[in-house]
């Protein structure tokens, strides 16, 4: 058995992942075998997602002692519990999509994700569906590029006209 120190220091390692990481999603992997386990930890490690079995009281100590509100998630701490931990918040949504395909689990239980709660395995679409800051600034600079080469091309095409008219007019003078 754990003693009280051991805890502690679980308590402060969550603790510490939980401020590190932008999103965790909280899901059931009850019922997958050893196989299946390994199978899902590496589908993590290649979409950097830190796959984590916890204890759900500590985990619990671990969110009241993070910077954060995270009350919200705390009804989701029951039964088996496994965090998912990224700092790209649609990742971990992406694995799970993927995984289920040929398994029953893992299950989403509710995630912190975008400074935003979504709970129950209904929310699984709209996290995975989440757009990642560099998909976000990769939409930005479109729709500012968009304009520019709208004018860009504008003054292209009247520079041609007016070459166009000033040529015409050139030859009619001769």
């Amino acid at each position: 058995m754990k003693t009280r120190e051991d805890k502690n220091k679980q308590i402060d390692i969550l603790a510490d992942e939980i401020n590190r990481f932008d999103h965790f999603y909280l899901t059931n992997t009850q019922g997958l075998d050893a196989e299946e386990t390994t199978d899902l930890r590496k589908q993590c490690y290649e979409k950097e997602v830190m796959l984590t079995m916890v204890k759900n009281t500590l985990f619990k100590r671990a969110l009241d002692k993070a910077d954060g509100d995270f009350e919200e998630l705390y009804d989701l701490l029951i039964n088996n519990t496994t965090v998912m931990f990224s700092n790209t918040a649609n990742a971990p949504g992406k694995v799970i999509k993927t995984f289920i395909k040929n398994h029953d689990k893992p299950s989403l239980k509710g995630a912190y994700a975008a400074e935003s709660f979504y709970l129950g395995e209904d929310q699984l679409e709209a996290l995975a569906g989440l757009k990642s800051k560099e998909e976000l600034l990769g939409d930005i600079v479109l729709l500012l590029q968009s304009p520019a080469k709208n004018v860009v091309s504008q003054l292209q095409s009247a520079g041609q006209t007016i070459a166009g008219l000033t040529k015409a007019l050139a030859d009619r003078e001769e």
